[in-house]
């Protein structure tokens, strides 16, 4: 069979089952069956190039497996996340290109510090996504990453290892007992402190069923106002950031005011929120 055929086959399963980008979608199940990359199936596929019925049934497989609104990160076992690849899989969050503007704060406010070795710590680090992009994109920076999930923890320890170039350090816990589990030596020297809590309302259930059937609870679920952890974040937070220091959190559109609020109230300054790249409401910072 065609490669042109059967990518042709794949997408029109994937857009009948919903999926928001099926050519996208079909093009990665290909490259991840034959090793490529989507260039060079795309490549393939205008040469005419034909392919093995093996590994037509393996593509097929995994189409019905996205059909069924498996995360396509979960049929490959990798997601990108800026320039870099994570390995992930059932148990830890999917880490999404949203966040990657999240991470952009965090990165932009350390490669500001004048500090040889600016310290910066992920509470909820899920995958290690924004923790190992800060290590790769600020060449000098320390980083301390907080997980909660053993689940997650593992995944993001095969991260670490793999992309953390020795200057990742990475605790399983709760974020609210960070100030206990950082080395005492860090407590009001963190220059920059960085989160993607859980800030789903209880009572809001997503509508993607890759979200709400394959995300852990523990990373979605923020409390009744999905606010819960951001608390905790902004307490904890004032122990750990040094004056002058920079948080930056991720959240839904919507809680931008009711975070600035909650940040001023525990006496952070500057509280701003910003949008993403589909102009959504999605970082807050403030300064300590």
């Amino acid at each position: 069979m065609r490669i042109e055929e059967l990518l042709k086959d794949v997408r029109e399963q994937l857009e009948r089952a919903g999926i928001a980008s099926p050519a996208v979608d079909a093009e990665l199940i290909v490259a991840h069956v034959l090793g490529e990359s989507r260039g060079r199936v795309q490549s393939f596929a205008m040469l005419g190039t034909e392919l093995d019925e093996g590994r037509a049934e393996r593509i097929r497989d995994l189409a019905d497996e996205r059909a069924r609104r498996v995360p396509l990160q979960h049929l490959t076992g990798r997601a990108p996340f800026r320039g870099i690849e994570l390995d992930v899989g059932p148990g830890v969050f999917v880490p999404r290109p949203e966040t990657e503007t999240v991470a952009q704060f965090a990165i932009d406010a350390l490669a500001a510090v004048p500090d040889p070795a600016p310290i910066a710590v992920d509470l909820c680090t899920g995958s290690g996504a924004i923790a190992l992009a800060l290590a790769q994109e600020v060449a000098t920076a320390r980083v301390w990453a907080i997980e909660k999930s053993a689940e997650a923890h593992a995944w993001a320890e095969r991260n670490v290892a793999a992309l953390g170039d020795g200057r990742v350090e990475l605790i399983l816990g709760d974020a609210a007992d960070a100030v206990e589990l950082l080395p005492p030596e860090l407590v009001g020297r963190v220059r920059v402190l960085v989160s993607n809590p859980p800030y789903v309302p209880a009572d809001m259930v997503p509508r993607d069923p890759e979200v709400r059937d394959h995300d852990p609870d523990l990373a979605l679920y923020g409390g009744p106002d999905g606010l819960d952890l951001v608390r905790v974040i902004s307490g904890v937070g004032r122990e750990l950031v040094a004056p002058g220091g920079s948080l930056v959190l991720e959240h839904a559109e919507g809680q931008g005011e009711a975070i600035r609020g909650i940040l001023s109230a525990d006496g952070w300054r500057a509280a701003a929120t910003h949008r993403d790249l589909t102009l959504r409401d999605r970082a807050t910072t403030a300064v300590r």
